[in-house]
């Protein structure tokens, strides 16, 4: 097996990427398509200016890729763990191509110095089977669940909103279209931070560090990526302080589909109901400025049970359970 590296200029390879990713989609039919514009962004700008690595596959004297892998690490934290995607084609599984994929992708961890990697697959029995046959052991379990904003009960983010503000009483919030404002980078990347208090259970993986500049570069990532970019912030009106926050986006090419990110409460902020007041105000602010928006994506681990308690009461639907693993090279 061969890993060919390419780059986001590789229109070819890119075409052949994609093609495998959506060849996928019976996997998980509740997964979005993948495009050739969406996956050259992802090799611009990654999620917060810091780019994977992406290859195709090629059993020994073939010219057609049957996979690909994809490894993900990160400069700011975490120094030794990498991340791993590996991919076959549904026609070519059950020859080895896996494990042999998977074995050129350590190799490539190896030269980048990081020891401890990890995956993710879909909850079904293949992915289990093929962690243990790879020595992975299961470590958390994500969720995906999806707003269809269109069948929600009308009014309901008015509704709990009214519900949440009594207990916020000492909060304002304020909405941020697109790049914050400069000198709010610091409280924000304190407040950002808030999010390494969310459960992992036994992922071995480091707090996040977060720095203005990091913050930045995870706006402009999105921005310059096509999706537009709304945060919403709790400002304590006594301190001025972040409480907390919340930020979604919408993809410009397809403005039907949006994803719900990271909503932090900072931990002296808790138990006033931000989260809820956050998100359901976003959803107030996505119904008039996104009408053509019909998808709103969000992800928690599972073990998350109070953010999970608030998605549900937002209309969140579960669509799939991914597991994670992670092992030590």
């Amino acid at each position: 097996m061969e890993l060919r590296e390419f780059g986001r200029d590789d229109q070819t390879a890119i075409d052949a990427f994609v093609d495998l990713e959506n060849a996928c989609l019976p996997d998980a039919p509740w997964s979005r398509p993948s495009t050739a514009y969406r996956q050259r962004m992802m090799m611009t700008h990654g999620w917060d200016g810091e780019v994977g690595r992406y290859f195709l596959a090629y059993p020994d004297g073939s010219e057609r890729p049957v996979g690909f892998a994809s490894v993900y690490t990160t400069d700011y934290d975490n120094p030794d763990l990498a991340w791993l995607g590996v991919t076959v084609h549904p026609e070519h599984r059950r020859r080895g191509h896996g494990k042999a994929i998977l074995g050129q992708a350590y190799d490539e961890c190896r030269s980048m110095g990081r020891t401890l990697v990890g995956s993710d697959g879909w909850d079904h029995e293949r992915t289990h089977r093929f962690a243990a046959a790879t020595g992975f052991a299961q470590k958390s379990i994500a969720v995906l669940r999806r707003q269809y904003l269109h069948e929600l009960e009308p009014g309901l983010g008015d509704r709990l909103y009214a519900e949440a503000e009594p207990y916020a009483a000492d909060y304002r919030l304020e909405r941020i279209d697109g790049a914050s404002p400069e000198e709010l980078l610091g409280d924000l990347a304190e407040a950002t931070a808030a999010i390494n208090d969310a459960p992992l259970d036994d992922l071995e993986i480091e707090d996040e560090v977060f720095s203005p500049e990091r913050v930045r570069a995870y706006e402009r990532a999105q921005i310059d990526s096509g999706f537009r970019f709304r945060r919403i912030i709790a400002r304590h009106r006594g301190t001025g302080e972040i409480g907390g926050l919340t930020v979604a986006t919408v993809d410009s090419q397809m403005p039907s589909l949006g994803n719900q990110h990271d909503t932090s409460v900072v931990r002296a902020h808790r138990g006033h109901r931000l989260g809820l007041l956050l998100k359901a105000d976003m959803m107030r602010w996505l119904a008039d400025a996104e009408p053509e928006l019909e998808q709103l994506d969000t992800w928690n681990m599972e073990s998350n049970t109070h953010m999970i308690a608030v998605n549900e009461r937002l209309g969140y639907r579960v669509m799939g359970r991914e597991m994670q693993f992670q092992r030590r090279l």
